[in-house]
């Protein structure tokens, strides 16, 4: 290591106990205190209700998921509520011939039931998209839709957003990270990722039963705050399957009167969950900046909980920014990894073409799992608003992990989850492959950039 790399380290070092200690001292003074000061293990966070009776299934890729909110919103008979980051009028969700673009189906959805939209209004500054030129042109599309009603929710923190990706229509809620719409990339992308421009791997959780009414409702508190329209107290649906779920989320504090001290039960979620990690860290996420996350996962690996843990991350090749500070964390996890126990790696179509990794989706023990828009920085986990959902049913999370290794390493992937990483994801890597290696990780990168980032836009 270079004179460079170890003032950037040292720097990065300093910086990110300043960027902790803010952290803490923020959440204390909001009553979240608990969050980053104990030491609370688990599945779930006593923060938020857990409802049990669902049934919860993960669409894998656009190609997937987006036709079977199609499906539900032609089927509607009760509502269409949507909540997105942004959402495009002309996008289609199924590129069948003729198929409908987003507006013609709302529409058409509008004309026997209500149909809400609330998007992100964009940056008061126009440095990165949605723009609010873009979004009130959205809004101005959806209302000439007759019935359809769309708002615009201008009440994000300074350099943040409005994150979370939902829909509910009827007893169907589905949350994930897809938004409708092609800004930015093709969320069309399939499991097999077929060479293109840039394919998009991502998730949506679909779900049914009491939980789907804890979805509805945190639309009706933001929709109340921003379009001044009381709804209907939700109706909980039957129950549906043996899940539990729990919907976890972040809102920043000073942001909706239903919650002035914030609500940050996604990442205590989260910690609670690494920190009871036994045998398996699976991660796909577009960001992994956090120090807070990363210090869990490094207590792990310098300090394996049994000797069977292992830790995969699937992230982007190239992060649409943050590149380096996530470099930066992933050189100190590898400088940790003393037993060999980390894959690091990405995917690409066949003929080496990238598939941006924008999953936000993680697996602990094939016990838990978390799916949802937050990704795994300072934005998701304290400053943009986020929704994910999590459960503790292991069939669902092991078959979830399955279909996603099976899908990435084009093989059996059904035995012990240690010896799956050391002797298929590794060997899977040195050959052409849908996963390859996560180039930049060897060496301590970039670690002054991610508090440096952090401090400058987290008041």
């Amino acid at each position: 290591m270079g004179l460079l790399d170890v003032l950037d380290a040292r720097l990065g070092d300093g910086l990110e106990n300043l960027l902790c200690s803010h952290h803490a001292r923020r959440l204390r003074r909001l009553g979240w205190g608990d969050v980053l000061g104990g030491d609370g293990a688990g599945w779930f966070t006593p923060r938020r209700p857990v409802q049990r009776g669902n049934k919860i299934e993960v669409l894998i890729d656009g190609a997937t998921a987006f036709p079977a909110v199609a499906e539900a919103i032609e089927n509607a008979q009760k509502y269409v509520h949507i909540a997105n980051w942004h959402a495009s009028p002309d996008f289609r969700l199924t590129r069948e011939p003729g198929a409908p673009q987003l507006r013609e189906l709302l529409s058409a959805a509008a004309e026997r039931i209500p149909v809400r939209v609330l998007l992100w209004a964009g940056p008061p500054i126009p440095f990165f998209e949605p723009t609010r030129k873009r979004a009130q042109a959205a809004k101005k599309a959806f209302l000439e839709c007759g019935a359809v009603r769309c708002e615009l929710d201008a009440r994000e923190r300074t350099l943040h957003c409005h994150h979370e990706k939902i829909v509910i229509v009827d007893d169907v809620a589905f949350v994930g990270g897809l938004d409708m719409t092609a800004v930015e990339g093709d969320r069309h992308d399939s499991p097999e990722h077929p060479p293109r421009d840039l394919g998009w791997h991502d998730h949506i959780a679909r779900l049914e039963g009491p939980v789907v009414a804890e979805v509805a409702a945190h639309f009706a508190a933001r929709w109340l705050e921003i379009a001044g329209e009381t709804l209907p107290a939700p109706e909980v649906p039957p129950e549906a399957g043996s899940s539990s779920v729990q919907l976890v989320r972040t809102i920043p504090e000073k942001t909706y009167s239903f919650a002035p001290h914030g609500d940050f039960s996604l990442l205590d979620s989260y910690l609670r969950a690494l920190r009871a990690a036994e045998t398996l860290v699976y991660v796909e996420n577009q960001f992994l900046w956090s120090p807070e996350i990363t210090e869990v996962l490094l207590e792990k690996l310098s300090n394996p909980p049994t000797p069977e843990f292992r830790m995969v991350l699937l992230l982007p090749q190239k992060p649409s920014n943050g590149a380096d500070t996530t470099r930066g964390q992933l050189g100190r996890l590898f400088d940790a990894d003393t037993d060999n126990r980390l894959v690091a790696a990405t995917l690409v179509s066949h003929g080496d073409a990238p598939v941006y990794v924008h999953a936000k989706l993680s697996i602990v023990d094939d016990k838990w799992m978390s799916v949802g828009s937050a990704n795994l920085n300072e934005h998701s986990l304290f400053n943009d608003t986020e929704v994910n959902v999590v459960t503790d049913d292991p069939e669902v999370v092991r078959s979830t992990r399955l279909r996603l290794w099976a899908e990435h390493l084009e093989t059996d992937v059904s035995g012990p989850a240690d010896k799956v990483v050391d002797e298929v994801w590794r060997a899977t890597l040195e050959r052409p492959s849908r996963v390859t290696t996560l180039p930049g990780v060897s060496r301590r990168s970039g670690r002054l950039q991610g508090p440096l980032r952090g401090l400058l836009v987290d008041g």
